[in-house]
């Protein structure tokens, strides 16, 4: 297993400007993580919701990784939340924490405040012709709800992993539905306040939406028809089916790794290369489905992501395509792991494509030293 020592835990800390553009200073060692607080503590604005200083983020993730928030904040609700926006200094980083399904939070744990809503903003509200979910909502949550009330067009969200929140901010979709496709509005809080905006503002791609500068979906409207409850519960008893035949549903895994190149299925471009069931460390590339990446149990963050990286540089040597990461990758990184004798390895031999000897020293690739900023699924 690759050697990493363990990432450093993180002080709050007042920003000081610099080269890092806004990344807080840091002493090596802090207390254990605090209780919640209701005062201004450093960065943080007084709120009525819950702030705790250096809260373990790896357990709110799907892959269990990840180091520590520097600030954790849960607004009581909406007006909450406007008040934290609009208190917050521009310099201090701001990471918006949905479901945690789809991302790789990094060693080094997240600076600034880090922003998760909880059940205030969960509430589903159906309509004749439509569905009202808050961000913190699950997707399979929703697509149950409506199914319940005998509305069809929104079982896609069965197979979405997340919550509706990181759905609207990345354009989430599955088995030939997107966001994007049953959107009505979204309301999106900023510094200024609450507005709502019509699907046509979010101009979105594949799995991109554009946001206002920190704005933070707090609610959605998603159109729906009236269906046949039978016809409703048997397409979502078929892409659960689905999911389980061809996905590792029950492992410590982020959802797809890479976006579909155009023309092209980002699974049959890895199994091309040579990497299902490449190994390093605790983090594998899935035999049950290859553009799925596990934590065997003791991954680190920065495995998983020199195993993508592992990944990208393989299939872009075979094909010339150069894949692009869905699973955000966000905070900072502890150190990469060490290259050791045998670090990589194969469970399984593909393709007739030819995998390194035991013994065999494979360089991991260096990881940016960035933090990421806005909603997340």
């Amino acid at each position: 297993m690759s050697a990493l020592m363990a990432p450093p835990r993180i002080r709050p800390s007042a920003v000081i400007p610099g080269p890092d553009a806004g990344i807080p200073a840091r002493a090596p060692e802090m207390a254990g993580p605090g209780p919640a607080m209701t005062v201004a503590p450093g960065p943080v604005p007084a709120l009525r919701g819950r702030v705790q200083a250096g809260a373990k983020l790896a357990p709110f993730t799907w892959f269990r990784v990840g180091g520590p928030a520097e600030w954790l904040v849960r607004p009581a609700d909406a007006e909450d939340l406007v008040a934290l926006l609009a208190g917050l200094p521009a310099a201090t980083p701001l990471t918006v924490l949905g479901a945690a399904s789809n991302l790789i939070i990094r060693d080094g744990g997240l600076p600034g405040v880090v922003l998760r809503l909880g059940g205030a903003f969960g509430a589903v509200e159906v309509e004749s012709d439509g569905v009202i979910a808050g961000a913190a909502a699950l997707d399979a949550v929703v697509a149950q709800h409506a199914a319940q009330a005998g509305l069809a067009g929104l079982e896609f969200l069965s197979g979405v992993p997340g919550s509706i929140g990181g759905a609207v901010a990345m354009n989430a979709g599955a088995y030939g539905t997107e966001v994007k496709d049953v959107l009505d509005w979204a309301e999106v809080t900023t510094a200024a306040g609450l507005q709502r905006l019509p699907a046509a503002d979010f101009a979105f791609a594949y799995r991109h939406a554009a946001l206002p500068p920190r704005g933070v979906v707090v609610r959605a409207r998603f159109r729906a028809a009236p269906g046949e409850p039978a016809a409703i519960a048997a397409r979502m008893a078929d892409i659960r089916a689905s999911r389980e035949a061809a996905q590792p549903v029950r492992a410590r895994t982020g959802g797809s790794t890479f976006k579909n190149p155009p023309g092209a299925k980002a699974w049959e471009l890895i199994d091309a290369a040579g990497c299902r069931g490449l190994v390093l460390g605790g983090a594998q590339v899935s035999e049950k489905h290859c553009n799925f990446l596990l934590n065997t149990g003791t991954a680190t963050a920065a495995e998983l992501e020199a195993l993508g990286e592992e990944v990208r540089a393989r299939v872009l040597a075979r094909s010339g395509i150069a894949l692009e990461w869905e699973i955000r990758r966000i905070g900072l990184p502890h150190n990469s792991p060490a290259p050791v004798a045998g670090g990589w390895t194969h469970c399984v031999q593909r393709m007739g494509v030819e995998q390194p000897a035991a013994g065999t020293t494979i360089p991991t690739p260096a990881l940016p030293r960035t933090a990421g900023e806005g909603e997340v699924a």
